[in-house]
């Protein structure tokens, strides 16, 4: 660990995809949105934009609902917050919109629950919209379902929300802006010897103990939760940050290597995911591919339907499959883009054959390239 400013700059915009969350604190205050300053975080999303793909998780429709809607300030009730998040997430959108708009950039909203990003069907179609939405230029703005989890499937905040997003778009960037600036050996406001800490190579127990008791209340919803963000993301290959989002501009700041915390990522985002689906997941069947295939996914491209030559085994979309060469030799894995019943009916076929056989349920591979990992070495054909 190293104390003191951060002092390297570009560290965002050297990143391909970032993933910036920010809380209702700073989103919205006593007299409402906080408009200026959202304003300025809107411009540095397109300044930003020019070097990544840039994604949000934002706080608020909570805090921007519950005075509309007659709540006040008092504390909530599950379904009282659900309603406020329902009222406010139509005026969080608009405000998000409106202020990516001034600064030339399209948004769009996304809401996940925690079963988008656990549950492999969900998640495959989340992760691919959020794709398709970045590669036509457009800026996700991601937000907890409030309206529909509940107290045992919600995230709770969304720091953890916001990790789980980064992972899962295989980001390399995720900034947690916050009331603070980051990490400090222990809480500044209670010991006048706290020191800041710049880097955090390793999540070590001495880290975790500056976060503080799990149990206490000072920890609730705060250094402990970006803790375990952290975890998440470094364990995903993605480099985390805690910096300041009480000034304008903040990311900007953060890129001009301004105060801030960066937690290492223990490798990156591809490699992570590839481990992942290697050792992690458990296959539930397998493709056997063609000569051509074989040569194909070894070369770095996606395997497309018209390679599979036989479909072994019960799956679901989104299932992990084992990848077999003609004579029965694993040359890796992968999540399928199909199920089962669906795979077999469009092995070894053309697009024109499949779209005539699936109809809407077509999509362009059986199992694309970022969700398949190889084995070491291809096999010799013989």
């Amino acid at each position: 660990m190293s104390d003191g400013m951060s002092g390297i700059a570009g560290r965002l915009t050297s990143g391909r995809r970032v993933v910036v969350k920010l809380g209702s604190s700073l989103l919205v205050d006593e007299d409402g949105l906080r408009a200026e300053w959202l304003s300025s975080v809107a411009q540095d999303v397109a300044v930003l934009r020019r070097a990544a793909d840039v994604l949000i998780v934002s706080s608020g429709a909570i805090a921007l609902g519950r005075g509309p809607i007659g709540y006040g300030t008092r504390p909530l009730r599950l379904e009282e917050s659900q309603a406020a998040a329902a009222v406010g997430q139509i005026a969080l959108a608009v405000a998000w919109s409106g202020a990516l708009a001034g600064a030339g950039v399209r948004a769009a909203q996304v809401l996940l629950t925690l079963r988008d990003t656990e549950e492999r069907r969900a998640y495959l179609n989340a992760r691919s919209t959020i794709a398709e939405l970045l590669r036509a230029g457009v800026v996700p703005v991601i937000n907890e379902n409030d309206t529909v989890a509940t107290t045992e499937i919600r995230y709770g905040d969304n720091d953890r929300l916001a990790a789980r997003v980064a992972a899962m778009v295989s980001a390399d960037r995720l900034v947690l802006l916050s009331d603070v600036d980051g990490l400090y050996t222990a809480p500044p406001n209670e010991s006048p010897d706290a020191t800041f800490v710049a880097e955090v190579p390793r999540l070590t127990d001495e880290v975790w103990a500056m976060a503080g008791d799990a149990g206490s209340a000072l920890s609730r919803g705060g250094m402990r939760t970006k803790l375990d963000a952290a975890r998440v993301a470094t364990e995903a290959g993605v480099a985390m940050v805690i910096a300041s989002g009480r000034i304008t501009h903040p990311l900007a700041a953060v890129d001009a290597g301004g105060r801030a915390t960066w937690f290492h990522p223990r490798s990156d985002p591809g490699t992570a995911r590839k481990v992942w689906i290697a050792g992690s997941l458990q296959a539930s069947g397998a493709l056997v591919l063609d000569d051509g295939a074989v040569a194909a996914i070894h070369a770095g491209r996606s395997l497309l339907p018209a390679g599979v030559a036989a479909v072994e085994g019960e799956f679901a979309r989104g299932d992990a499959v084992r990848l077999l060469d003609r004579v029965g030799r694993e040359v890796g894995r992968g999540l399928v883009a199909y199920d089962a019943a669906d795979a077999r009916l469009i092995a070894g076929e053309k697009t024109p054959t499949i779209a005539e056989r699936l109809g809407p349920r077509v999509r362009s591979t059986m199992v694309h390239r970022d969700d398949m990992a190889l084995a070491a070495a291809p096999p010799e054909v013989p």
